[in-house]
């Protein structure tokens, strides 16, 4: 009798663990933040398997089908088999590797991962695998999490309104409206992770292609201070203005990527200005109360009646409103008089060409091509940047040798002290502005007003800049508020931004990718 029995109940007890480790059921996911999901991991209704496969399923649904997003260049196929591999770490120590274990990442195709192409959204580099990954890629996978996919940009990474490359057809759509844009050049990290296509994404930005993302997709986009993140190993295209940063849906989970992904590197000296400023963890800041008392300079120059669309005019005037109720005293409004005058005077000067070919250069002998001309004379690349390749590779002169080199870089420090200067004589402690004064526009439509305000104070001067979402226009067009400070403030952008979050909750998933029907899976006894 004990034989007989000893069977069955060693089987119920396998079916009984098997149902426990499958408790985590697809409506869960949606929205779920990396503390959610660990929980779900420690508690045994979840491994990393089990998620990775559950926004693979998303991917599948909703990617090239369904609303057709238009985001993913490659899905990682092995990323299946790190999640087991992390799941066999968890259960035989008990303990996560680090503090993104088993947690899916969308990373923007123009980071180099040494197992897998690195395009830079061009036909040209589609069979490039980089040797090594970029060191913020090392930096994620360290402590613990899982490339699900790498993600479509505007190529070359050279427009801040769409996501269109020649790696895919068509542009990237926005989940909330896939008739309009989503912004770029991250636009497909920002929308994959917007529908839920990963819990984390990886953008750059060189003038606006964090922010703009975020904010067309309700999402968090933090631009950090120029120095505190490596650009080592990503496809550049301005080094005075390039910097990588975390696109998420929650400050919280922003901030656990920023918490990884900052520091000095030996291969980015400008990496060197972060040291002695950066915080044990970030996450230290994430306090919910902290606009009380908090000096909110308003920077209207970015948003008027007359320059803005009213609908955004209004949520902006409104957010404002929002700001004092959570305790802030705005002060309405901080002028750079100088502003317009110091944007229009810079000179145009091709960084590409210098910056391109030294990236092509650390890609080893196997390399598909040598130089940003063998690029040009393969004709592998989207007809909409022919004339910024071409232009670039015409202009042979380091960008140093230029005569309006020494001028642009006056303008930007003057630019850097002016607005310090309004922020000190007024005490406060960021600007906020609209992060677009029009919401999203049609795809193919480049005539009507983008509205960017990403580009005017951030790059030029390298201080950061977060953007977060204040609500929605047309009843389903997200849009951003962005929050401008001091460098390496991200302390205080940080608190101010999650207490706004907090104080609002305006994100809403996007209704094109709604929660798929939990598949069945047979379990094994």
């Amino acid at each position: 009798m004990k034989n007989s029995v000893l069977p069955l109940l060693i089987s119920l007890l396998l079916l009984v663990n098997a149902v426990k480790a499958q408790s985590f059921k697809p409506k869960q996911l949606r929205e779920a933040t990396v503390d959610q999901l660990h929980q779900a991991m420690q508690s045994g209704k979840l491994t990393a398997e089990q998620l990775v496969q559950l926004y693979l399923d998303r991917i599948e649904a909703y990617d090239k089908q369904g609303p057709f997003l238009n985001t993913i260049i490659m899905g990682n196929p092995k990323a299946l088999t790190e999640a087991r591999r992390l799941d066999s770490l968890y259960k035989a120590t008990g303990k996560f590797v680090g503090p993104l274990h088993g947690i899916p990442v969308i990373v923007k195709d123009n980071y180099n991962t040494f197992d897998m192409p690195t395009t830079n959204g061009t036909l040209a580099m589609k069979k490039s695998i980089p040797p090594a990954d970029a060191f913020v890629v090392q930096r994620i996978r360290a402590a613990g999490a899982i490339i699900i996919a790498k993600s479509n940009l505007a190529e070359f990474a050279t427009s801040g309104n769409v996501s269109v490359s020649s790696i895919l057809p068509g542009y990237s759509r926005n989940p909330y409206d896939t008739k309009r844009t989503t912004a770029g050049s991250s636009g497909g990290t920002a929308a994959a992770v917007a529908a839920d296509f990963g819990t984390i994404g990886l953008g750059t930005d060189t003038g606006s292609s964090i922010r703009g993302p975020s904010s067309h997709q309700s999402l968090v986009g933090f631009r950090p201070t120029l120095g505190l993140v490596s650009r080592s190993g990503i496809a550049p295209l301005a080094m005075t203005n390039d910097t990588g940063g975390p696109i998420c849906r929650t400050v919280e989970d922003a901030v656990r990527v920023l918490d990884v992904i900052a520091g000095y590197d030996k291969a980015d000296s400008v990496t060197r200005r972060s040291e002695g400023k950066i915080p044990q963890s970030y996450r230290q800041f994430l306090d919910k109360d902290g606009l009380k008392g908090a000096r909110i300079g308003v920077f209207r120059q970015l948003c008027t009646a007359k320059n803005s669309d009213p609908q955004v005019y209004a949520l902006f005037n409104k957010a404002l409103d929002e700001l004092r109720a959570a305790g802030a005293i705005v002060v309405d409004s901080v002028r750079v008089p100088e502003l317009d005058t110091i944007n229009k005077s810079f000179d145009t000067i091709p960084q590409l060409r210098r910056d391109f070919n030294l990236y092509l250069a650390n890609l080893g002998p196997n390399a598909p091509h040598k130089s940003l001309t063998s690029i040009i004379k393969s004709r592998q690349f989207h007809p909409s940047i022919e004339k910024t390749l071409l232009d670039s590779d015409k202009d042979t002169l380091a960008p140093e040798a230029h005569k309006g080199w020494g001028k642009n870089l006056a303008l930007r420090e003057r630019l850097r002290q002016l607005l310090l200067r309004a922020m000190d004589s007024t005490g406060v402690d960021v600007l906020v502005y609209p992060s677009f004064s029009y919401p999203p526009r049609l795809i193919g439509d480049l005539n009507t007003p983008s509205g960017t305000n990403n580009n005017a104070l951030s790059p030029p001067t390298g201080f950061p800049a977060f953007s977060v979402p204040m609500g929605f226009t047309y009843d389903n067009l997200p849009a951003g508020l962005q929050f401008f400070g001091r460098p390496f403030s991200e302390p205080t952008l940080v608190k101010l931004c999650y207490a706004y979050e907090q104080a609002t909750h305006h994100r809403i998933p996007p209704a094109s990718t709604p929660v798929l029907p939990k598949k069945k899976r047979k379990v094994a006894i």
